[in-house]
């Protein structure tokens, strides 16, 4: 089975930021472990979630309301995250790092639409046929 989204830069960075979310957290007091520590983790693993559902769809249409949906989980990740900074429970130079990677993405991701909006034709079930330079990796390790 072809795994469209694992070449997707915008996924591969999503994912890297769920790791970050996951150290940063860690570092949070227990009492939040089922409160915002599991709001922030599940926030940060929808975005590349819903990047990778909508890689798998058929349509332009369907594709883009995922990465739609992963804008909103990025928007609420970037949420949380302030909240935990105010709180007290992310230092100032952690909370800059995690809000210049989601800055980052969210930027991929509105190329992203972009992209799919001026190339449509390449939103087939062989989108792997004509990937675009700028949003899929030429290899992974």
């Amino acid at each position: 089975m072809e795994k469209p989204h694992r070449r997707l830069d915008v996924w591969n960075s999503s994912v890297d930021l769920v790791l970050a979310i996951y150290q940063a957290t860690g570092q949070f007091p227990q009492e939040e472990r089922f409160a915002l520590t599991s709001q922030l983790r599940r926030a940060a693993t929808s975005v590349p979630s819903n990047i990778a559902e909508g890689a798998a769809r058929q349509t332009k249409k369907e594709f883009a309301n995922y990465i739609h949906i992963a804008q909103g989980s990025l928007s609420e990740l970037d949420t949380h995250l302030e909240i935990a900074r105010r709180l007290n429970y992310l230092p100032n130079g952690d909370w800059e790092k995690l809000d210049g990677h989601i800055q980052r993405i969210d930027k991929m991701l509105s190329g992203l639409l972009r992209h799919l909006k001026k190339n449509s034709h390449l939103l087939t079930t062989n989108a792997s046929a004509n990937p675009s330079p700028l949003t899929f990796h030429a290899s992974r390790p």
